[in-house]
């Protein structure tokens, strides 16, 4: 099974290209924007050694559905997807904030509560809540995107008043990401899944906000299984989730956190192997649909290249 993990393409009118940890951003005449999703996969942030096979693919895939499900609330970027693993659109001067939105009380904002903490990015929580409850309604828990190391919690006031976004504007934001979410929420529970929190990125184009990036995929949102979701969070048991969670997990199992002093573990084929099945999975269950591999698979590298000269030369 090959996998795509590196791509050095030379469009016609490209300005620029930025090479991110899973995906490569060609700008095109600084008005397009060519997104590959590569098949590289990070986690604790860092690039894991070894590619998984139709990762780039499964996530670009949903992306796509999913700007198309929701472009009625909001206007998005996405103009095509030449090929399985690319996504042309209309570049947007990115805001420097992500908007984050959950649902249930879980993952980070957990560790949080379970410290004590009861408000979270200017965001009041209520009191007596477990692990996995939802909240009364979503809350938005807006972080500030950083060039190197982690992002930074904010909250909506300090955004405002430090000037990283108009007040205008964020509202705008503000409103499209409860919109957006919830209209998640409501194709998740079509397929017997809850959307438990997610991000979203917008970006700025001619005076107007759009939605950029990619959304409601397994690597930038977590779902539950709604079956069986009531007993678990009675009984205080873990949720079943789907997510890239499972490949923290198995680092951390492997002693890595990406902590000084630690080795990254050997990414075996098979393990490579296992991980793209996990993917499939979580595309075929998100979206409803039968997984179809990409064909022309055995130079990925050309089929993308040629796919991507074909849409840009009409």
């Amino acid at each position: 099974m090959k996998a795509l993990t590196k791509t050095d393409f030379n469009f016609e009118g490209q300005k620029s290209v930025y090479h991110g940890k899973v995906r490569d951003v060609y700008n095109i005449n600084d008005d397009l924007m060519v997104m590959v999703a590569t098949d590289r996969i990070s986690a604790f942030d860092v690039v894991l050694p070894k590619g998984i096979p139709f990762k780039g693919q499964v996530l670009n895939q949903i992306a796509a559905q999913f700007l198309d499900l929701t472009a009625d609330i909001c206007p998005n970027w996405k103009l095509a997807t030449p090929d399985p693993m690319v996504t042309v659109g209309l570049k947007c001067e990115g805001f420097r904030v992500e908007m984050i939105i959950r649902s249930i009380l879980t993952g980070s904002a957990w560790r949080e509560y379970k410290k004590g903490v009861r408000e979270l990015c200017g965001v009041r929580l209520p009191d007596g809540m477990r692990e996995n409850e939802r909240f009364p309604e979503p809350i938005i828990t807006p972080t500030t995107k950083a060039d190197e190391g982690h992002d930074m919690n904010i909250s909506k006031e300090e955004i405002i008043a430090q000037g990283i976004v108009s007040k205008e504007d964020y509202e705008v934001m503000e409103d499209y990401t409860r919109r957006i979410f919830a209209r998640g929420q409501e194709v998740a529970a079509k397929h017997g899944l809850i959307l438990v929190d997610t991000k979203y990125e917008f970006g700025k184009r001619d005076g107007k906000v759009y939605l950029i990036d990619e959304i409601h995929t397994p690597d930038s949102s977590r779902y539950f299984y709604a079956d069986g979701y009531e007993e678990k969070l009675a009984k205080g048991e873990p949720q079943r989730q789907l997510s890239k969670e499972f490949v923290r997990q198995w680092l951390i199992e492997h002693n890595f956190m990406n902590e000084p002093g630690q080795v990254m573990p050997e990414i075996t084929d098979e393990y490579a192997e296992s991980v793209s099945e996990r993917y499939i999975e979580l595309y075929e269950h998100i979206t409803g649909q039968k997984f179809v591999p990409a064909a022309d698979n055995d130079d990925i590298a050309a089929r993308i290249e040629r796919n991507v000269k074909q849409w840009l030369a009409k």
